[in-house]
């Protein structure tokens, strides 16, 4: 399965946070969504508060 980097922004404590997460995804698409299950999961954060600017694939190591 390919590997995606996904960069985008988060709100934590009133302020927008960076992140760079790394997943495996079919798709693109893909990958956003399983970027925003994990930072909402772990931050308890809903979708509104997380905010995706690319997702690109990597290649392989």
């Amino acid at each position: 399965m390919p590997k995606f980097e996904v960069k985008g922004t988060f709100k934590n404590d009133g302020k927008m946070k960076p992140f760079t997460k790394t997943v495996d995804a079919p798709s693109e698409k893909l990958a956003g969504e399983f970027t925003l299950a994990t930072i909402g999961s772990k931050h308890r954060l809903e979708r509104k508060y997380i905010t995706i600017d690319s997702a690109k694939a990597i290649n392989g190591e």
